[in-house]
């Protein structure tokens, strides 16, 4: 199975639901890759913030910090190939690149949920607060 990385600029909150604004496309790639871990697939994603190491150990994505910078984040990795910059992969785009393209266009059927949210837990993480 392909491995995917998804490299990101510095965020306080990879879930995208913390602060004031929501970010949609966080969001929807926090949930898209949930999905697919939970499919099987060998996906991640780095955080220039919290996980700088993974920005210098992997040669392709120093040499895209070193030429383009954080700039242009988010950076999508398979196996060594750079798939998307600048934009997060969709979840149909994901899925191919992780072989486990779908034609029903939804999680095997299933609604997207969107991290776990739900009416009684207030927040992606069940915490009071709501931010992760």
């Amino acid at each position: 199975m392909p491995t995917i990385r998804i490299y990101e600029a510095a965020l306080c909150c990879d879930t995208g639901v913390c602060g004031a604004d929501v970010d949609k496309s966080l969001v929807e790639v926090t949930a898209d890759v949930r999905n697919l871990q939970g499919l099987g697939a060998d996906i991640a994603r780095h955080n220039l913030a919290g996980d700088p190491t993974a920005f210098t150990v992997d040669e392709t994505v120093r040499a895209f910090m070193h030429t383009v910078g954080s700039k242009g984040l988010p950076l999508t990795v398979v196996d060594g190939v750079t798939v998307a910059t600048g934009t997060y992969p969709g979840l149909e785009q994901l899925r191919e690149l992780a072989g486990l393209a779908s034609t029903t266009g939804t999680n095997d059927g299933a609604p997207r949920t969107e991290l776990g949210r739900t009416e009684t837990t207030g927040g992606c993480c069940g915490g009071a607060t709501g931010c992760c």
